[in-house]
């Protein structure tokens, strides 16, 4: 049985949606963000020196970090599903959607949302001043950044319906994660690609499932 430690509002139900796709059976022992600091609980260092999810555990195998676990459950479960023919220009693509989604694609996510946590907490006095380097560093740097990817997604995804070519990837799973970060925080669901990516990635039985088994979250 295969162990997935995951954390609730966080990349880790990308593994659950994987795990569903491929039709695998697994237990899940989950774990609560800190309402207040939002940190993933201590007790995931007894899993895993950082303290951060995913990880799972397969037969006395402990494998961390999204994109080292979908290499893994593909290679050891996949049986060449869920990825493209070795060789092909899909194939490199594929590749390549699978290290940016954890890489370049979410840095100035992540930017943005330490960004639009400082004003609440710092003392009240100091807030007109957060506010104002908040929304600087927002319009001068964080946000042309995304609008640079979030242009490059929509003309990816016109190119085929997928991002890895015309069939569905596990490389649109790991690609799920920034795009609905940034619909919910950067106004990508306007880019009509997108949104219908996003629609089609909705309407999938294994994505519904997942949601079901880790519970609804938020990107916000």
């Amino acid at each position: 049985m295969i162990i997935v430690h995951h954390l609730n509002d966080s990349r880790s139900q990308r593994v659950l949606w994987l795990l569903e796709e491929l039709g695998l059976d697994y237990e899940i022992r989950a774990y609560r963000r800190d309402p207040h600091t939002m940190l993933a609980p201590t007790e995931l260092k007894s899993v895993h020196p950082l303290g951060k999810s995913p990880v799972i555990e397969d037969n006395g195998i402990k494998v961390a970090e999204t994109g080292a676990i979908f290499d893994y459950l593909l290679n050891t479960y996949g049986d060449g599903r869920l990825r493209p023919a070795p060789g092909t220009e899909d194939a490199r693509r594929f590749t390549y959607w699978m290290y940016y989604a954890e890489g370049s694609a979410m840095t100035p996510l992540l930017l943005r949302l330490i960004f639009a946590q400082i004003p609440a907490r710092v003392p009240f006095l100091a807030r007109p001043v957060a506010n104002s380097i908040t929304k600087a560093m927002n319009k001068r740097m964080i946000q042309p950044q995304l609008d640079g990817h979030i242009g490059f997604w929509e003309a990816e995804l016109g190119r085929d319906e997928w991002f890895a070519g015309p069939e569905f990837t596990a490389a649109d799973i790991m690609m799920s994660f920034p795009l609905e970060a940034a619909a919910a925080r950067a106004g990508a669901a306007r880019k009509p690609k997108i949104a219908a990516f996003l629609q089609r990635i909705h309407g999938r039985e294994a994505y519904q499932r997942a949601i079901t088994r880790g519970g609804p979250y938020s990107y916000a």
